[in-house]
C-alpha cells in the first residue's frame, strides 16, 4: 500500500535541486515523508521522483493498488470524518513570472530591484569601481512581482556584488568554479542540510549548497520566495514561547525590544589550516564575543551557513545583507585575507547590532558554541527549525499595542520605499564618485606631483652647473622642494586607504542592505492586498468573518514588524554615517595639515630677499 497525496498548488522545480514539478490537482505517491525542513519526497504518475514542499500537498489515507479515488470526503469515498483542510487556493490569483538567470557576461547591475515599486526607475547602474574586476558577478536581476514564486534560479537583489575596492582586483575563478576546499566538510555531516558537498534543499526553498559552478553565481533566497504571507495570515496560532520577538512603541514609533547589554564580537587572527595531508587548505578566523570573551573558530563556509540560516528564518521580516563573495582567486594572499576579515567583521558587527538577530539561538550558537559536539547539535537543531519564511511573524508580539490602520501603514510604507530608493541612488552615486577619485589618487594625480618634484630637482641641477658659488642655498632649497612634492605624491597615493576606503566600505554595505528592502516591503504589500480582499472572500465563502478579522490582526503584526525594522534602519544609518564621515574628515584634515606643514618646511628653506 502506497501513501497518496493530492497537490494543492502548482510547484515548479528549480534545476539542480532534486525537486519535482507538480500541478494543482495531481496525485503523487509519497516515497519519503521524513526529509524534514518542510519538504517530502514524492513520485508522480510518470515515475519521476523529487522533493516537493509539504505545504503544497495534502496527504490522504493509504490507497490500495488500483484506484481508489481521492478520499477527503464527498462523492461516496468513505468520509473519514476529518475536517477539510484550509483552502488557500484563492490566494493564487497572481501569475508566476519567470526570471532568467543573470548572465556572467553582464557588465552592469542590470534591472533595478526597485523597479517593482517605481515605474520611472532608471535601472542599469554600472558598478564599475576602478577597473571593475574582470569576471566579478555584478549582475542583478529584478523581479517584477516581488512576492511571486521564482521559477528559475536568480540573484537575490541583496546579493553582495563582489570585491570592488580598487586596490583589490581579485577575480572569480571561472575555470574551476567554487573554491572546492572552502566547501569541504570538516565538522559537517554530508547528509545534513548544512552540508556543502552536494546540492540539497533547505527549509524554505531550493538552495544550492554546492556553490556556483561555471560562470554564474547561485544566490540564496529567503523562504518567502516560495511561500507568501498568506500561509501566516490564516495559519493556526502558534504558542507564544520564549522566542517571542517583542515590539514596543518608542518615541519614533514601533521599535524592536533591544537587549540591555549591546552585543559585539571581534573577527581576528586568521590562520591557514590544511587537511588531507596538506592537499586541502583553508583560512580559519577567531570570533570572540564580548559576552564570553572566549574565541571560537570558524571558516568562511561556517559564516555562509549562518547567513543561510538567518535568511531562511528572518528574511521575510529582517533584511539580511549578504556575505563577501567567496568565489575569488588569491584567497591565501595576505592582502585578500585582510580584506575578507575586515568585511566579515563588518557583517558580524551589523548582525550583532540587530536585536532580533543578536538574540536568536542560531546566532548565539555561532559565536559561543562550547565544543565540536555542541556545534553539531546546534547546527542540526537550527536546520530543523520550521519557523521560517513568513511564519517568523507568528513569533512577533506587538505587546499591548492596538491594531494599525492599513491605509496609514501603506502611506508610511510608500514613504520609506521612496526614501530607500533615493538613498540607493545616492549611495551608488557616491560609490561612483569615490571610485573615480580613488583612480585619480592612485594614478594620474601622484604622477603630476612627481613630475613637479622632478622638475624642481632638475632645475636645481641646472643651477648647480653654473659654477656660481653664491647659489648653494637656492639649489639646496629647490632640491628639498622637489623631494617634498615627491613625498606628497606618495601621500596622495596612500591616502585613500586611510579615509576613502572606510567611506566606500560603509556605502558598499548599505548598497547591499538597501537591496534587501524591495523584498521585505513586497511581503508586507502582499499581506495588505490580501486583507483588502477580505470582504470579497467572505462574500464568496472562501473565508469566514472570523478569518477576515484574523487576517487583519496578523497584517497589523506584520506592519509593526516592518515599522520597527524601518526605525532600526534609520537609527543605524544616522549612527553609521556620523561615524564614518567624522573619520573621513578627520583623516582628510590630517592629510592636508601634513601637506601644509611639509610645504611650510620647504618654504622656510628659501631666503627672504
Amino acid at each position: 500500500m502506497a501513501t497518496k497525496a493530492q497537490v494543492l498548488y502548482d510547484f515548479t522545480a528549480e534545476p539542480g535541486n532534486n525537486e519535482l514539478s507538480v500541478r494543482e490537482g495531481e496525485t503523487v505517491t509519497i516515497t519519503n515523508a521524513n526529509i524534514g525542513g518542510g519538504w517530502i519526497e514524492a513520485q508522480n504518475s510518470r515515475g519521476e521522483t523529487g522533493l516537493v514542499p509539504e505545504d503544497y500537498i495534502e496527504v490522504g489515507k493509504p490507497a490500495a493498488g488500483g484506484g481508489g479515488g481521492w478520499g477527503t470526503g464527498g462523492g461516496g469515498g468513505g468520509g473519514g470524518g476529518s475536517a477539510a483542510p484550509l483552502d488557500l487556493s484563492f490566494f493564487d490569483s497572481r501569475p508566476t513570472t519567470a526570471t532568467s538567470t543573470t548572465a556572467h557576461s553582464q557588465a552592469s547591475n542590470g534591472n533595478d530591484p526597485w523597479a517593482a515599486f517605481s515605474t520611472d526607475a532608471s535601472g542599469g547602474f554600472s558598478n564599475n569601481w576602478a577597473a571593475q574586476p574582470q569576471g566579478t558577478e555584478t549582475g542583478r536581476t529584478s523581479t517584477h512581482d516581488p512576492w511571486a514564486s521564482s521559477t528559475q534560479t536568480q540573484p537575490h537583489p541583496q546579493a553582495y556584488q563582489g570585491p570592488d575596492i580598487y586596490p583589490y582586483p581579485y577575480l572569480i575563478d571561472v575555470d574551476t568554479g567554487a573554491e572546492d576546499d572552502e566547501w569541504d566538510d570538516e565538522w559537517d555531516d554530508m547528509k545534513s542540510t548544512g552540508g556543502y558537498g552536494e546540492s540539497e534543499a533547505g527549509e524554505g526553498g531550493a538552495i544550492n549548497r554546492g556553490g556556483a559552478s561555471g560562470t554564474s553565481m547561485k544566490i540564496k533566497f529567503p523562504s518567502f520566495s516560495k511561500s507568501g504571507p498568506e500561509l501566516y495570515l490564516l495559519s493556526k496560532p502558534a504558542p507564544k514561547g520564549k522566542d517571542r520577538l517583542l515590539v514596543y512603541m518608542g518615541e519614533v514609533g514601533p521599535i524592536w525590544s533591544y537587549p540591555e547589554a549591546a552585543l559585539d564580537c571581534v573577527v581576528a587572527d586568521p590562520k591557514k589550516g590544511s587537511k588531507m595531508y596538506g592537499l586541502k587548505s583553508y583560512i580559519e578566523y577567531q570570533v570572540t564575543p564580548n559576552t564570553t570573551n572566549r574565541p571560537v573558530n570558524h571558516r568562511y563556509k561556517h559564516f555562509d551557513w549562518l547567513y543561510e540560516r538567518l535568511l531562511d528564518k528572518f528574511g521575510s521580516a529582517v533584511p539580511i545583507p549578504s556575505l563577501p563573495d567567496k568565489q575569488v582567486t588569491g584567497r591565501f594572499e595576505e592582502e585578500f585575507i585582510k580584506m575578507r576579515m575586515e568585511r566579515l567583521q563588518g557583517w558580524m558587527t551589523r548582525m550583532c547590532r540587530h536585536p532580533v538577530i543578536a538574540t536568536s539561538d542560531v546566532f548565539q550558537l555561532f559565536i559561543s558554541y562550547k565544543d565540536e559536539k555542541d556545534w553539531k547539535l546546534g547546527k542540526r537543531k537550527a536546520e530543523k527549525d520550521e519557523t521560517v519564511g513568513a511564519m517568523i511573524f507568528s513569533t512577533i508580539d506587538p505587546e499591548g499595542l492596538p491594531d494599525l490602520e492599513p491605509l496609514e501603514v501603506e502611506h508610511k510604507c510608500e514613504q520609506f520605499s521612496r526614501f530607500t530608493k533615493a538613498m540607493d541612488d545616492g549611495v551608488k552615486d557616491l560609490l561612483t564618485v569615490g571610485q573615480e577619485h580613488w583612480k585619480r589618487c592612485t594614478g594620474p594625480l601622484p604622477k603630476e606631483y612627481q613630475r613637479i618634484g622632478k622638475a624642481f630637482q632638475n632645475l636645481s641641477s641646472v643651477f648647480t652647473s653654473s659654477g656660481y658659488e653664491g647659489e648653494a642655498t637656492l639649489t639646496d632649497a629647490l632640491t628639498e622642494a622637489g623631494k617634498t612634492y615627491e613625498e606628497i605624491a606618495q601621500m596622495v597615493a596612500e591616502q585613500p586607504r586611510k579615509d576613502l576606503h572606510f567611506l566606500m566600505e560603509t556605502n558598499n554595505e548599505y548598497k547591499g542592505l538597501l537591496g534587501c528592502f524591495p523584498d521585505t516591503i513586497g511581503v508586507h504589500k502582499a499581506a495588505i492586498e490580501k486583507v483588502k480582499e477580505g470582504d470579497k472572500l467572505v462574500a464568496t465563502s472562501k473565508i469566514t468573518p472570523a478569518d477576515k478579522v484574523t487576517m487583519a490582526k496578523r497584517a497589523s503584526t506584520m506592519s509593526y514588524a516592518l515599522q520597527a525594522e524601518m526605525n532600526h534602519f534609520h537609527s543605524n544609518r544616522i549612527y553609521d554615517y556620523n561615524r564614518v564621515m567624522r573619520l573621513y574628515l578627520e583623516e582628510q584634515a590630517k592629510f592636508y595639515e601634513t601637506i601644509a606643514q611639509k610645504l611650510r618646511n620647504a618654504h622656510s628653506q628659501f631666503t627672504a630677499m
